[in-house]
C-alpha cells in the first residue's frame, strides 16, 4: 500500500494549495472519526489524502475520461461533469498509482455523491469531506457530532445539506442525492 509520505507528496504536486490543504485536514478528520469507529487509520487516512485525485481536472476532460471508461451513471453528470472527479478520481487511482484496493476505490468513487452499499470507510471518507475545518456552512457542527454518534445518521443529514445547499444555490440536483437521503432516511426509521 502506498505509504502517508508518498500520498502526501503526490497529492501536493497535483493539487492546487487550496486544495492540498483541504485533502491534509480532510485525512484528519477521517483518520479520527476511524478511530472512533474501529476502522483502518492507515488506509482512511491515505484515502482522505487521495480523495480529491481528479479535482483539479477540468469537467470537459472529467466528462471525456468518464465517457471513455463508461464511468457515467446518470445522464445528468453531462451537465454537472464536477461530480464526475469522484469516479474518475478512482479510476485514475487504479490506471496512474496502480491501487487496487477496493477498499480505497470505493471510498473515493463514492465520497462526493454516495451509494447505497456503503462501507463505514466509505461513510467516513464522506463524511469528513463535508466537515474538515476548512468548511463552514449552516448546520456543520451538529453534522460534525452526528457523525461522531452514528454514521447513518451523519451521511442522513450530510445528504439533506447537500439537497438543502443545492436549492438554495439554484444548482441541479443529482438524483442519487435524493436516494441516497431516502435510502438512510428509511434504514434509521426501522
Amino acid at each position: 500500500m502506498l505509504g502517508y509520505k508518498e500520498a502526501t507528496s503526490i497529492i501536493r504536486f497535483r493539487l492546487s494549495e487550496k486544495r492540498f490543504k483541504h485533502s491534509l485536514r480532510m485525512a484528519d478528520v477521517a483518520r479520527d472519526l476511524a478511530e472512533y469507529y474501529g476502522v483502518d487509520v492507515e488506509k482512511t487516512y491515505i484515502t482522505g489524502l487521495l480523495h480529491d485525485y481528479a479535482k483539479g481536472i477540468p469537467g470537459d476532460q472529467l466528462l471525456a475520461i468518464a465517457e471513455e471508461n463508461g464511468l457515467i451513471e446518470d445522464e445528468i453528470e453531462r451537465y454537472i461533469p464536477d461530480v464526475l472527479h469522484a469516479p474518475v478520481g478512482a479510476y485514475l487511482l487504479k490506471e496512474e498509482l496502480g491501487i487496487e484496493d477496493d477498499a480505497i476505490l470505493n471510498a473515493v468513487r463514492f465520497h462526493t455523491l454516495g451509494s447505497l452499499h456503503m462501507s463505514e470507510m466509505d461513510k467516513i471518507i464522506y463524511l469528513a469531506d463535508m466537515i474538515e475545518p476548512g468548511r463552514d456552512f449552516p448546520g456543520m457542527e451538529r453534522l460534525k457530532c452526528l457523525a461522531f454518534r452514528n454514521l447513518d445518521q451523519g451521511m442522513l443529514v450530510g445528504s439533506q445539506s447537500t439537497l438543502k445547499y443545492c436549492i438554495d444555490q439554484g444548482r441541479i440536483i443529482h438524483p442519487k442525492t435524493v436516494l441516497i437521503r431516502n435510502h438512510f432516511l428509511m434504514l434509521l426509521w426501522g
